[in-house]
């Protein structure tokens, strides 16, 4: 399932005014949405998924669907974060600087906008994800090295699923984050009259803080990195982010931006811890019974999965040779497509002699 696009919300600049470098982001046109559309997004996945397995359980063995206790989107979305707040403890293992671990969690909360946990379970999207952002940020690692400080992890379980998650992201690997625009407003405030710097650094590392917890909520779907990283400042020190902002609208008594601080404020202290792990347990073992079983190998569905992506395959390769076999025999090598494009461009060519 695709989600729809983001409507551009209240605080996104208006036509007239000159479009920003993050406006101009596929994370800006791709992956901003409202509360009530992720809400939508995710309860409509989450029913397409449930009536989608019913009926593989349903095909595998008639009746065995009647007693499967199915995830809610809101036990689904659960899940998806236990396993966020793990890339957090992977990225210290492995020594990954901030940008890695911020992307990967990016990754991973944008794939489960398209996909369910019942499909693939968060924790083997998680090594893919996170091997995949040490790439896009330029951080690269040897898979095998990488796999091998995981246990139980073979190369092949993180290597599977980067096609699919790279897909699922729409190929959107640039990700702007809230720790650099945080980065940016604390260069900023240095240069500002009568500031500790003392005050100003612990204030910072505060705020960082708070950036950390906000990848646990839906904040970077819904406001701007740069209004994330002052609400996060604003958290760690009122004063100082209000100062901040005085400083960048001089002219106006109450600056406009102060305005959207608090829902921000608000989503981070009540949604920025992780979920607690026994809740967290009780569906991980439900997911063991309720997982779709034509992702299950050894299953008869899917065993008939394979089966029908095997005939496809083979009759696409099929039609192809058959093309490939007419277009020879007619003499044309590139196809029809191409001869009759050939064609065109050189009637253009006589038109303009």
């Amino acid at each position: 399932m695709t989600a729809p696009l983001a409507q551009e919300t209240p605080q996104a600049s208006s036509s007239s005014a000159p479009q920003s470098l993050y406006e101009g982001s596929t994370q800006f046109r791709h992956w901003r949405f409202s509360p009530e559309q992720l809400a939508q997004m995710r309860s409509t996945l989450n029913r397409g998924a449930v009536s989608a397995i019913r009926d593989a359980f349903e095909a595998d063995s008639p009746g065995s669907s009647a007693n499967v206790s199915f995830l809610t989107a809101e036990e689904e979305h659960l899940l998806v974060k236990l396993y966020v707040g793990k890339i957090s403890q992977l990225c210290g293992h492995f020594r990954f600087p901030e940008e890695v671990e911020a992307t990967a969690v990016s990754y991973m909360k944008r794939f489960y906008l398209k996909n369910t946990v019942m499909d693939w379970h968060p924790k083997n999207v998680m090594l893919t994800a996170l091997f995949l952002a040490t790439k896009t940020t330029n951080h690269p690692i040897s898979l095998e090295s990488y796999a091998s400080q995981i246990p139980r992890t073979a190369p092949s379980d993180v290597l599977d699923l980067e096609f699919l998650v790279a897909q699922s992201l729409g190929f959107d690997f640039a990700v702007w984050h809230s720790h650099r625009a945080l980065w940016g407003i604390w260069l900023d405030v240095q240069t500002l009259p009568d500031i500790s710097i003392e005050e100003l650094s612990r204030a910072y590392e505060t705020a960082l803080g708070h950036v950390r917890a906000a990848r646990l909520t839906d904040a970077e779907f819904i406001y701007t990195p740069s209004q994330i990283a002052l609400a996060c400042f604003s958290l760690a020190s009122p004063t100082l982010a209000s100062a901040w902002a005085r400083a960048k609208f001089p002219s106006t008594p109450h600056p406009p931006v102060l305005d959207v601080l608090e829902p921000i404020k608000a989503l981070i202290l009540r949604d920025g811890s992780p979920p607690d792990v026994e809740a967290v347990r009780e569906v991980d073992r439900r997911l063991r019974l309720c997982k779709n079983p034509e992702k299950i190998p050894g299953t008869n569905a899917y065993n008939k999965k394979q089966q029908e992506l095997e005939r496809k395959a083979d009759e696409k390769r099929r039609r192809k040779a058959e093309a490939a076999r007419i277009a020879m025999e007619e003499g044309d090598p590139f196809g029809s497509v191409l001869a009759k494009k050939a064609a065109a461009d050189m009637d253009d060519d006589d038109d303009d002699d």
